[in-house]
């Protein structure tokens, strides 16, 4: 089956820059050979390339929107969308002096969605950065951040919204199921890193020592769920490019590494590893409330796999 995905990006993205014109338009587009500004991952309240949703008239924050869209799955989209809820939680926790708000993210096109082969687009702002690349109607889809502040919304011991609660819990159930000897080579730090190790690299360190401990040591049970801890972070991405990036990795050597605290409400980390795969999680606040994640190809990011393929093709 043809894989609609590079279609509707192009349809999406042609959509948005119609609909964003004069000074904001401008803002918006980028030569897909500015290399600077296409292989961009900020997910901290920085200056960033683009034009800034709250610049935009009600049409063009739809086709921003949409354009978001074509690159997650339905579930994906809406922690998205809660993420950026989140800032409007976090200013009025601060007492709304950073001026934080949900219009802050930004977006950028490169290259011409309607015309060329080679294009690229990416929608970012405090906590979401969403990369994609698109060469000969191929879809790259790296890099995927998603974090939270609070990661936790609670009321009367209830939580109210946990955007990332199912990448925390599925790998806390993962390690505790490994038992004794397991554990120990798994947890790799007693105390866990301040942030993610891959920062805002544009190039993935690949791969951070120590590794953890192998798939091929852990039981069928726990094979089971770190096969079902990397499908949750793919699972992020449309059906079609989830199934293509499981097929691509199928059959490599995962590792998994822990760092921090085992008790939830601690600061911890976790990395999951293999071939061309990257998935990183820290809980940075002391008292775990505080959530990033990513999902990174170190070989491929920004697109650099089928940029290769092209450029073998046209020579």
């Amino acid at each position: 089956m043809e894989d609609p995905v590079p279609e509707q990006m192009r349809a999406a993205g042609t959509a948005l820059l119609a609909a964003v014109d004069g000074p904001a338009g401008e803002r918006a587009r980028y030569a897909f050979t500015d290399d600077a500004a296409r292989r961009w991952l900020e997910y901290r309240p920085r200056p960033r390339p683009g034009v800034c949703l709250a610049d935009l008239d009600p049409a063009g924050r739809k086709a921003a929107h949409r354009l978001l869209a074509t690159a997650l799955s339905p579930a994906a989209y809406a922690q998205a969308m809660a993420v950026v809820a989140l800032e409007e939680v976090l200013d009025r926790a601060e007492g709304w002096r950073r001026g934080r708000h949900s219009g802050d993210y930004w977006v950028a096109v490169f290259g011409d969605p309607a015309r060329d082969d080679r294009w690229a687009w990416r929608f970012e702002g405090h906590h979401l950065s969403v990369s994609m690349t698109v060469v000969d109607d191929q879809v790259s889809p790296a890099p995927i951040f998603l974090g939270a502040n609070p990661a936790t919304v609670r009321h009367g011991g209830r939580t109210v919204l946990r955007p990332l609660g199912p990448e925390e819990d599925l790998a806390r159930t993962l390690l505790e199921t490994m038992g004794p000897a397991g554990r120990a080579a798994a947890i790799v730090a007693d105390e866990a890193p301040a942030d993610i190790v891959s920062a805002t690299r544009p190039t993935a360190p690949g791969p951070i020592e120590p590794l953890g401990v192998p798939a091929t040591r852990l039981t069928p049970g726990g094979r089971a769920l770190l096969t079902h801890l990397v499908a949750l972070y793919l699972d992020r991405l449309p059906v079609e490019l989830a199934q293509r990036e499981a097929a691509r990795i199928d059959g490599g050597e995962l590792h998994f590494a822990w760092a921090g605290s085992e008790a939830p409400g601690r600061r911890h980390y976790y990395r999951v590893q293999g071939d061309d795969l990257l998935i990183e999680y820290d809980n940075t606040s002391p008292d775990g409330n505080h959530a990033h994640t990513v999902l990174r190809r170190p070989a491929s990011d920004f697109g650099a796999d089928v940029l290769a393929e092209h450029r073998a093709a046209a020579h």
